[in-house]
């Protein structure tokens, strides 16, 4: 069995809704089917009850389970009535799924945060399904099953669905896409809207390790695969890695692996 047939994408698209929508389909959807949030919002049945669905709800739905969705008016700051929601959606299928979903017992409804990263594995799947000729379709393929094993990650870093650790990994997020620039805590703080001193709390409790110490570890992890396989000069990897100073990359480096840049390099060249 080829890649293609095993693990197959039927459908996949953007909607944006500025009207009233309704779906009910209380047999299931026929296949399983990947909805993320990205606009506005909308209700969907999640454990047989409408549920508010908001910008970051993940959904995931096998074919024999009822699927029904409303998007509706509603109140805005203004007072207005208005009908705002986005999101991508993708249908999909295969005998690598079944074994997939049968692996383990998944959630509908899963909160994420909606990185560069995620947005950009949906967007790709629906320019790839937008080819008027693709010769190669298991491109397509091989986007499903990262997906797939991606919501598998972000459900097993998320073991219990609160507030609180959704802010921290929004924390963890951000700190991971920006290490290589020189961020401030009350950067990191605004992106989540929180203050500084409860975001520190919060990633302290939910990691066991401070802000700090975590963009620390990133950028040192950086830098260490620039040494090896980049051209750059020490000071460049460095300084690409988040290191303004290099005395002071030279300090934590050399406390971190236990010798010099320089002779990091030498040493792990020679193993190539």
């Amino acid at each position: 069995m080829s890649i293609v047939e095993s693990c197959q994408v039927l459908t996949a698209g953007y909607s944006f809704h500025r009207k009233p929508f309704y779906s009910n389909q209380p047999d299931g959807i026929k296949n399983y089917l990947f909805r993320l949030q990205t606009d506005g919002r909308c209700k969907a049945r999640i454990n047989g009850k409408m549920t508010r669905i908001e910008a970051g709800d993940l959904l995931l739905f096998s074919p024999t389970e009822p699927y029904e969705l409303d998007i509706h008016s509603e109140l805005n700051s203004m007072g207005e009535q208005i009908v705002e929601s986005g999101d991508y959606h993708i249908f999909f299928g295969g005998s690598w799924v079944d074994e997939w979903w049968n692996h383990h017992k998944r959630p509908n409804r899963i909160k994420v945060q909606l990185s560069e990263a995620l947005l950009g594995l949906f967007r790709q799947l629906v320019i790839e399904q937008r080819r008027m000729s693709n010769p190669y379709p298991e491109i397509s393929s091989y986007y499903i099953r990262i997906l797939c094993l991606e919501f598998d990650r972000m459900l097993s870093e998320h073991p219990i669905a609160t507030h609180h650790n959704y802010l921290a990994y929004q924390i963890k997020n951000y700190i991971e896409e920006n290490a290589s620039s020189n961020f401030k805590l009350d950067d990191v703080s605004s992106h989540v809207g929180i203050s500084v001193s409860r975001a520190v709390h919060l990633f302290k409790e939910t990691f066991d390790t401070s802000i700090m110490q975590y963009t620390l570890d990133i950028r040192l992890n950086m830098a260490r695969e620039r040494i090896i396989f980049s051209p750059m000069s020490l000071e460049q990897a460095a300084e690409s890695s988040g290191f303004a100073n290099y005395t002071y990359f030279h300090r934590v480096f050399r406390s971190r692996f236990g010798m010099s840049p320089k002779e990091f390099r030498v040493i792990h060249r020679e193993q190539l």
